[in-house]
């Protein structure tokens, strides 16, 4: 097993310093567990070692190239959904397609969410990952009309069209064999045209400084939970705090010199919040931060697997680059320039990004808390226990033989067989790359369109060679070597 290390700080002198502290708090709620779970009906399973639960066990299977296999192991033995204790807290953990809907559907009145202290304390009480209630609700809707709005995809399409073509012509300066890095080239052309659809901010010095301080700031989300300075949580925090200052800069001459137009996000929360959930300065630019993370993360990981998996499977390659020319052609005969609707009309391209998210599983799962004894999967079924945290496992589900077929195989045709449509909504809990339920990703739309945008003009202009890379599956989906190729312009 990997280390588990940030800011200098290995797991061993982790524990060591923390054990005196947690000592009492995890007896307490040991006793607390086992008295909660007899008078409940919480499913079979372990609680694991004291102190640390089966968090160890969890992690090493996590680094491993096969991350799903500690929830596999317990699986065969209690059930798909099982108890453990993860990250200080008992919990049940779930890889049945039907609990998990049920989880992700349930309101707020079973579940509210929990993540590990160090993504919390990031993150902040003003995020949209822990808000509840009306607010959450305000925030998540109005974020989501935007992301999905025919305006900003316009918008988004011709940013990517324009940073697509100038990253392309350096390829072909470069010659034939150019040697090109997938994961930086999209995290570097995603995050701009998002920031600048988030908070109206341009090409510059200022953009550039807040990349550089969101690398700080992501690197902190899995992370030891010391504050100390020297710490990478400290590091992180600080981080946060001068992007913050320099959103609510943003925001303070916004509010000087009101937008016409709802021109970004900021744009939006700031002229619906006149009544008792007024959304403050300090709550939007927390959820601009927020916001951010799939530009760095999630939406250039989404790309750099596609073309790992396409790469593999030449099959698949020539169809998406076959459906892709045609379309090509077609707009080319009439004069036209693709628009966003084009991007996203293209069927096996659509499949190639689904089965991307299938396999890939880039947010592998999450975790909600019980706030009252909850009972899942019917009459018959289990009882999450009021305070344990449950652990919706996107990834088992995604990777289980009984609902799909050869599940370890890259087939973008599955989609086409399948009764099933690419959305969340509809899968029976079978597919849920987004989340689900009133915490559904809004952006999943935008994230899709910028996919099929890079990976258009990628096969349309230039073949390529994979140089090999492997998946690290924690802390975050990442590609080792970030994904090179060499590529050859098209004649």
């Amino acid at each position: 097993m990997q280390p588990l290390a940030a800011g200098g700080v290995s797991w061993p002198l982790y524990t060591a310093s923390v054990v005196a502290a947690l000592l009492v708090t995890a007896v307490v709620l040991r006793l607390a567990a086992r008295s909660t779970a007899a008078k409940a009906r919480p499913p079979a399973g372990s609680l694991g070692w004291p102190l640390v639960g089966e968090t160890l066990q969890f992690i090493s299977a996590a680094y491993s190239s096969r991350p799903e296999s500690f929830v596999e192991k317990r699986c065969l033995r209690y059930g798909k959904v099982f108890r453990s204790h993860l990250w200080g807290s008992p919990a049940v953990v779930s890889a049945d397609a039907e609990a998990s809907r049920a989880v992700l559907q349930t309101d707020a009145s079973a579940f509210v969410p929990w993540y590990p202290r160090s993504l919390m304390e990031l993150m902040g009480e003003s995020s949209i990952l822990v808000l509840g209630g009306a607010l959450q609700r305000r925030v998540h809707g109005l974020a989501g009309a935007f992301f999905k709005s025919p305006e900003l995809k316009a918008r988004v399409t011709a940013d990517m069209r324009g940073r697509l073509a100038a990253a392309m012509d350096a390829w072909r300066a470069a010659g034939d064999g150019a040697a090109v890095r997938v994961q930086d080239e999209a995290k570097s052309i995603v995050f701009r045209i998002l920031v600048r659809a988030l908070i109206g901010l341009e090409q510059g010095q200022e953009m550039n400084y807040l990349r550089q301080q969101f690398h700080i700031f992501i690197a902190g989300l899995i992370s030891l939970p010391i504050k100390l300075p020297g710490t990478q949580l400290y590091r992180s925090l600080k981080a946060k705090k001068r992007m913050t200052s320099l959103i609510q800069k943003i925001i303070q001459e916004k509010r000087k010199d009101p937008c016409a137009a709802s021109c970004d996000l900021i744009d939006v929360l700031m002229s619906n919040g006149s009544d008792e959930l007024s959304l403050t300065d300090e709550l939007i630019s927390d959820n601009m931060i927020d916001f951010m993370i799939p530009a760095e993360d999630s939406v250039p990981v989404l790309i750099t697997l596609a073309i790992k998996y396409l790469s593999e499977c030449p099959l698949a390659l020539q169809q998406l680059e076959e459906e892709n020319m045609e379309l090509k052609r077609q707009k080319s005969d009439v004069g036209e320039t693709l628009e966003w609707t084009d991007y996203m009309s293209l069927t096996f391209t659509q499949h190639v990004i689904t089965e991307t998210l299938r396999m890939g599983n880039i947010i592998s799962g999450i975790m909600r808390k019980a706030v009252r004894d909850v009972e899942v999967k019917g009459q018959n079924g289990v009882v999450i226990p009021k305070g344990w945290c449950v652990l919706v496992y996107f990834r088992s589900v995604h990777l289980d033989a009984n609902v799909y077929d050869n599940p370890y195989a890259f087939n973008p045709w599955r989609w086409k067989e399948r009764d099933m449509t690419v959305t969340t909504a509809s899968s029976g809990g079978s597919f849920t790359p987004f989340g689900g339920g009133q915490r559904l990703c809004p952006g999943l739309d935008l994230a899709r369109l910028q996919a099929s945008i890079f990976l258009h003009h990628l096969v349309t202009n230039f073949m390529w060679v994979a140089q090999g890379d492997v998946v690290v599956n924690f802390p975050t989906v990442r590609l080792k070597r970030g994904m090179p190729i060499k590529v050859t312009p098209k004649t």
